[in-house]
């Protein structure tokens, strides 16, 4: 079986539409909403669409982690609540769950975002390009991994930030694999944070973490 982690927070107006994606599986599967500490109705909401819904605060790494432990299924996607697969997205994971060479592998989504603007298809390309050359996906782009490996890789690290990075490091870019289909992102926060100031904020702080600082320092200065 899969389990779908959705981590939210605030989620309210993104994630009845990602609960609605998800439904169409095409497989037998059960979704964990990770929340934390949501003031509004998204623990609401995914209760009525019959989501398992757990509580855990100190930011998305530890509430990543709590929904994996909840979990029951083989094989585990990572989603945020704003990112939904495109159609094709059930038997694109359904081919690589099946494939046995998929054990010690992860997968994740290309990455798209619901804006027409030509901002929009640059920064797509250069995340692409980011993937490709340095086998660094993020959470936007979700992850798929079988239980077995992610429990070998010790899971998601309770970190505020980064926790996207810090997997896919220990992944390593040969056992990433971009699955043949999109996940589109809701754009608002680019189009409010502009198209080159956030990606730039973004590239910064990974940096500060390559070089070593640690992440929550590092969320002072993306907060």
């Amino acid at each position: 079986m899969l389990s779908i982690v959705i981590p939210t927070l605030e989620a309210e107006m993104e994630l009845p539409a990602t609960l609605d994606c998800v439904a169409a599986a095409g497989m037998a599967h059960e979704v964990i909403v990770a929340d934390g500490g949501s003031a509004d109705s998204t623990a609401l909401i995914a209760a009525e669409a019959g989501a398992q819904v757990v509580a855990a605060g100190g930011g998305r790494g530890p509430q990543l982690a709590a929904g994996a432990d909840a979990a029951t299924g083989d094989w585990l996607l990572f989603l945020h609540a704003d990112t939904r697969p495109q159609p094709g997205w059930g038997p694109a994971v359904g081919s690589f769950i099946k494939d046995s060479a998929s054990r010690f592998r992860a997968g994740y989504f290309r990455f798209a975002l619901n804006d027409s603007a030509p901002a929009a298809r640059r920064l797509e390309g250069l995340v692409r390009l980011r993937c490709q050359l340095f086998g660094l996906p993020y959470g936007d782009q979700g992850l798929l991994i079988s239980r077995e490996f992610y429990d070998f890789l010790g899971g998601f690290a309770a970190l505020p930030l980064m926790e996207d990075v810090d997997m896919a490091r220990r992944i390593g870019r040969r056992r990433l694999v971009e699955l043949p289909v999109a996940a589109v992102t809701s754009a608002e926060r680019y189009r409010r944070g502009g198209y080159w100031r956030r990606p730039l904020r973004n590239l910064v702080c990974v940096g500060l973490y390559f070089l070593g600082m640690p992440p929550r320092a590092i969320e002072s200065f993306y907060r």
